[in-house]
């Protein structure tokens, strides 16, 4: 097949859409289709991508380290007619998803959509009075129930995402497909000791230390706070513990204000964006990985901190059920003693249960090949359904500008 994925984020971008598009291209090649991504122009990409086709595009108004393509592009219009495309992949409801509807239409191309982002979870950034966000948060579940009623299929990565759009009244096919994981990129055996111990080194991380790690975007809908406050208490008996937290965003100020207030800055450390290449090395830093969002449609960092054999502590949600399996992987938890209590059986007290090897063992089960198998029989699905197709592949390697 050859296949169009239209996205407004994707490598070197750290974070789960970006992560999950990149990961669907490298597997479906392996699997000998040829895969087209058309995204936005970002700091720090590659010169040279192979089908890897990049807009322009700006900083997102409302949040600064997002960026949204331009509208239709001619030039790339023209190319993609030249392609030969047997289905289009949208992973955006903005632009780039709408570009990649316009092509679908004007080609008559089958077209499959991935929600990957629950938006009433982030209309805070529209709007800073509550009377506005009811209306934000009413608008944002219209929106994302018309995106997802004028595609053929819809792709969710939990049950929890499809049970929301059809409580917003989606009526199209939704398939729950887990996103996968390079599993080989978070083994341990891919870091020697000497590189793990010269990283806790640069951030003064000692071997009687026990250290609670956060990784990802550093955001008000990730509900740090509620971590953070919970440490002075944690902490004021637990002297060797410490937190890391791996990334940035537009919550970093406040919150590194917070831990000095608190008083507890030389125990909170920030790490801030780290590459995504080396992002396995981070996690090792970890005793256990800890989180309190409830915003997540997957929490595919909670999966990588698995692959990596760190158990998590996180705050419950449905996107957890039967992931993180408390008493084996990990705890739920729903207030500050839960919290303490799942830390404390991790860390200190239950030394019969192998939480490392149990964590590994789940995350088995998100490969990325089987997340790509399924997605391309998605797509023979909706292609059979459509018509059949016979075309010649086609490799462009040259970049938009």
């Amino acid at each position: 097949m050859n296949i169009g994925l239209f996205t407004e984020t994707y490598y070197p971008e750290i974070n789960g859409v970006a992560t999950s598009v990149y990961m669907l291209k490298q597997e479906l090649e392996k699997r000998g289709h040829n895969v087209y991504v058309f995204t936005t122009k970002t700091p720090g990409a590659p010169n040279h991508e192979l089908n890897v086709f990049r807009v322009p595009s700006k900083p997102f108004v409302f949040i600064s380290e997002r960026r949204v393509g331009l509208f239709y592009q001619p030039k790339l219009a023209a190319i993609i007619r030249k392609l030969n495309l047997d289905i289009i992949h949208t992973h955006t409801e903005f632009s780039l998803g709408i570009f990649g509807r316009i092509m679908a239409r004007e080609l008559k191309l089958p077209i499959v959509h991935t929600y990957h982002t629950i938006y009433e979870d982030y209309t805070h950034y529209l709007t800073r009075f509550k009377a506005l966000d009811k209306k934000a948060k009413a608008f944002a579940r219209v929106y994302s129930k018309v995106c997802c009623n004028t595609v053929e299929q819809v792709i969710v990565p939990t049950e929890k995402t499809k049970q929301l759009l059809l409580k917003y009244s989606v009526h199209k096919e939704i398939s729950v497909v887990p996103t996968g994981i390079d599993l080989y990129k978070f083994d341990a055996r891919n870091y020697t000791k000497e590189k793990v111990l010269a990283l806790k080194k640069q951030y003064k991380i000692t071997k009687d230390n026990k250290v609670l790690l956060y990784l990802g975007r550093v955001s008000l809908e990730k509900n740090l706070e509620e971590i953070i406050t919970a440490m002075p208490e944690y902490m004021k008996t637990r002297e060797e513990v410490k937190f890391v937290i791996v990334g940035s965003g537009p919550a970093l100020d406040k919150l590194q204000l917070l831990v000095k207030q608190l008083g507890i800055r030389e125990r909170v450390i920030f790490t801030g964006s780290q590459p995504w290449d080396i992002i396995g090395l981070y996690y090792r830093l970890g005793d256990v990985f800890v989180s309190a969002s409830q915003s997540e449609t997957q929490g595919l960092t909670y999966i990588e901190a698995l692959a990596c054999g760190l158990p998590v502590v996180a705050r419950e949600d449905k996107c957890l059920d039967n992931i993180l399996i408390n008493g084996q992987n990990g705890y739920t938890f729903t207030d500050k003693k839960g919290f303490y209590y799942g830390l404390d059986q991790v860390l200190f007290k239950d030394t019969k249960t192998d939480y490392s090897r149990n964590a590994i063992q789940m995350a088995k089960t998100f490969s990325s090949e089987v997340f790509a198998g399924r997605v391309e029989d998605v797509y023979k699905q909706v292609i059979s359904r459509d018509r059949v197709y016979c075309k010649r592949p086609t490799v462009i390697t040259k970049r938009i500008d």
